[in-house]
């Protein structure tokens, strides 16, 4: 919650109004992996951590629109970084999407900071999960002592989305969908 970016353990804390929550998961479909992310406000929260939410939204779709045939993965990382960065917030370097298949975590690496033009040219079919996770304070994140949980270093809130994406030609392919969350929360 709040300041943890991924990998989260259950514990004792119990949320409360104005937290929030990232929920990663994936389905497993004919020997092919999904991965997806959302992060849920409890209750109310504060305007400068909603609008972290909502930037860090935007930025997975700008992302998105990069994943087309001939574009590189610099081009997705770009979009993602750029649009970021320009509201103020920080982008985790240590964590990063990833190709899809019939592992969870294939290559290729798909980082939300970098440069346009560079990486990996996007082939047609190629599926990745783009996945920007976003602070609202510094970019750097710590491992805690539980050995699975990445939390931000100055403990400020850190949101994260993700979508499974098709590389097309012309426009990406979401293969997940946020759709259901969304007709009861809005962000």
């Amino acid at each position: 919650m709040n300041e943890v970016v991924v990998h989260g353990m259950p514990g004792e804390y119990e949320l409360k109004e104005g937290d929030i929550i990232s929920v990663d998961c994936g389905v497993k479909y004919k020997g092919f992996h999904s991965d997806s992310a959302y992060t849920y406000p409890v209750g109310e929260i504060d305007e400068n951590v909603r609008k972290l939410l909502r930037i860090t939204k935007e930025s997975l779709y700008k992302g998105i629109d990069q994943a087309i045939v001939g574009n590189r993965i610099g081009d997705i990382s770009f979009a993602v970084q750029s649009f970021v960065e320009k509201e103020g917030y920080s982008v985790v370097r240590e964590l990063v999407g990833h190709g899809l298949g019939k592992n969870l975590h294939e290559k290729p690496e798909v980082p939300n900071y970098g440069n346009r033009g560079k990486g990996l040219k996007l082939e047609q079919n190629l599926v990745i999960a783009i996945e920007p996770m976003i602070n609202l304070g510094k970019k750097g994140v710590v491992q805690e002592n539980d050995g699975w949980t990445i939390r931000t270093v100055d403990r400020m809130p850190s949101a994260h989305f993700e979508h499974t994406v098709a590389v097309r030609k012309g426009k990406p392919e979401i293969l997940t969908t946020f759709e259901f969350i969304e007709e009861i929360i809005n962000i």
